[in-house]
């Protein structure tokens, strides 16, 4: 995604976010919810299915950094999650959570990939973990022979231009091409299908965060639900919802591509 090469010095860098930075706390919080969709309706990618990570993770970044602050003292730090040109995952790796997997997704042994992954950068030199993970895929090759649009390449590279997420989500005011028609597998907002098929996403362990507990909607809605839902009730139902992100416009454009 073009947006990507934007700030690449800030992303290599955090001393260029926050000056002063010493060191890099990261930390994950897990999405994988306790109910699944109904079948055969649009699918919606897990972590949307309660309310916007966002200002959940940001609101405990600053209780975390509160707590070290009370407890340590003189201490300064800023958190991010997805709202800085900040590499989380590379920090995540380095900070031996886990390893790239093929999808290009964190992968751990004991949790998957199911997870969100936030960075409280600060201006203290701490006791380091041991950095870089081992490498656990070996040689599966389950998520680049499930990806419906064939996005997952060698080398852990995901190509944004056929990924659905992509599509689905980031992609503003066009068309989907043509040429991926009935490839999307009935994802309407994101994309599972990688994670699904990971093997060590079977030790995936539902969130106890009351927040990502999915909305009856999502849960629930069949295809004449959402074909049938006005902007009105978008913007009630999903008001707190990452849906936001694709906007009403959006989601009935996804809805159309699908043949609904």
């Amino acid at each position: 995604m073009k947006y990507m090469e934007n700030h690449f010095d800030l992303r290599i860098d955090p001393r260029k976010l926050f000056p002063g930075a010493k060191s890099v706390i990261t930390l994950m919080m897990g999405y994988f919810p306790s109910k699944s969709q109904k079948a055969h309706t649009a699918k919606i990618s897990k972590y949307a299915y309660g309310k916007d990570y966002h200002h959940i993770i940001k609101e405990r970044l600053r209780h975390l950094l509160a707590a070290l602050q009370s407890e340590i003292g003189h201490l300064q730090g800023r958190g991010f999650v997805d709202s800085a040109p900040v590499l989380e995952r590379s920090w995540a790796v380095r900070s031996g959570l886990g390893w790239i997997g093929k999808n290009g997704n964190l992968l751990t042994k004991g949790a998957g990939s199911f997870f969100f992954i936030a960075t409280l950068v600060v201006d203290l030199e701490l006791e380091y973990d041991d950095p870089f993970a081992r490498d656990y895929c070996g040689s599966c090759r389950r998520c680049i022979e499930a990806c419906p649009t064939e996005a997952i390449l060698e080398d852990k590279i995901v190509d944004g231009s056929k990924c659905i997420s992509y599509f689905t989500i980031e992609l503003k005011d066009m068309l989907i091409p043509e040429d991926m028609k009935g490839r999307f597998d009935n994802w309407m907002f994101g994309c599972d299908t990688c994670q699904d098929v990971c093997p060590w996403n079977r030790f995936s362990k539902p969130a106890n965060t009351d927040a990502f507990t999915p909305l009856v909607e999502v849960l629930q809605f069949s295809i004449k639900d959402w074909q049938e839902l006005t902007e009105e009730g978008f913007n009630r139902i999903f008001r707190d919802s990452p849906l936001k992100r694709a906007k009403f416009s959006g989601i009935r454009r996804n809805l159309r591509f699908l043949g609904y």
